[in-house]
């Protein structure tokens, strides 16, 4: 069934366009009688406003592209939930796609945003991003644009968590409670985020002068089957930690899979520490401590960024969401 525009309502009640269009519009210069007729006549033939028309007329769209690395995992499945909540109460809707974590399709979808003439475009970089042009390109069309969780130095507003001082907070409680081969499990050393934890945990060893052993630092991919290599090769070492600190949640679900199939006891033998939702930590059998992250702060922090610039203010602007450590049973006192 063809969809009914304003000028096929002119059309069959013999008037003009734009008398049907202040009339839907509320506007004044058309009779309360002829204003009840176009409106009884559009609601009876299934008439809605084409946003497309609107969006060409007004120049904006009301959306916003939100472009995450894993649209599925929890994480940003989170996030984009309460982005979205704040994005629906301002009157936006999102469009929300995926990179796969992946360079060359974070800038497909960038240029398919762009296309689409989005209002403003919030993104988290793939881990393999380390090429920014893309986004610099969206600045300079002045389109407004914010870059949350996975960040880099450029300047573009940004919101993260505390990721150097919530590294370090772990690195002193697990050396307070014992341990003395503390792991960092990390992602891509291309990430900011993985740069910065791991700088954290690096400056806890100097301040409580625990000697630093590169053989304890393992970076490489954010997914399960890196985590899974590194962990076997850490437990392999001559001296094996006694306490782990992954920096994604997918990092520690590894650790937690290698650990058990060595036979090996959490917090017993090894302690774990994972940047993970809290849901997450509740899955597994002991449930993990973990760096909780504040995930509506940080998706409505990311749209009010966002909704600024829309509105004007294109200051760049840097948010940091505190997270804090919140203990369960995959760390104790070790002796």
């Amino acid at each position: 069934m063809k969809r009914i525009s304003q000028r096929d309502i002119a059309k069959m009640l013999g008037i003009n366009v734009s008398t049907v269009s202040r009339a839907l519009k509320g506007q004044e210069g058309v009779s309360q009688e002829l204003r009840q007729k176009i409106e009884r006549y559009a609601k009876e033939q299934g008439y809605r406003p084409n946003p497309f028309a609107v969006s060409l007329r007004y120049d904006t769209t009301r959306t916003i592209g939100v472009i995450v690395p894993n649209v599925s995992f929890s994480h940003f499945a989170h996030i984009v939930k309460y982005l979205e909540m704040e994005a629906k109460k301002a009157g936006y809707m999102c469009i929300i796609t995926d990179s796969d974590d992946k360079y060359e399709n974070e800038v497909e979808c960038i240029e398919h945003m762009m296309n689409m003439h989005v209002d403003g475009i919030v993104v988290c970089l793939s881990q393999d991003t380390t090429d920014y042009s893309h986004l610099f390109r969206v600045k300079e069309r002045n389109v407004p644009i914010v870059i949350f969780d996975r960040i880099a130095d450029v300047n573009l507003s940004t919101v993260v968590i505390n990721d150097t001082d919530s590294a370090r907070q772990v690195t002193h409680y697990l050396i307070d409670c014992g341990a003395k081969r503390i792991a960092f499990l990390g992602g891509s050393n291309r990430m900011k985020q993985t740069i910065d934890r791991k700088h954290g945990y690096l400056e806890a060893l100097r301040e409580r002068r625990v000697p630093i052993r590169k053989e304890l630092v393992k970076c490489h991919n954010t997914s399960f089957n890196s985590g899974l290599t590194d962990m076997m090769e850490l437990l392999n070492l001559p001296e094996p930690p006694d306490a782990i600190i992954a920096a994604h949640a997918l990092l520690a679900s590894a650790a937690i899979k290698t650990v058990a199939s060595r036979g090996l006891r959490v917090p017993e033998d090894i302690a774990i520490v994972g940047y993970m939702s809290d849901w997450v930590s509740d899955l597994v059998t002991p449930r993990i401590s973990l760096v909780k992250q504040n995930l509506k702060e940080i998706g409505g922090k990311a749209f009010k960024l966002l909704a600024d610039q829309i509105n004007g203010d294109y200051s760049v602007k840097h948010v940091v969401v505190k997270a804090r450590l919140e203990l369960r049973e995959s760390t104790k006192k070790i002796t």
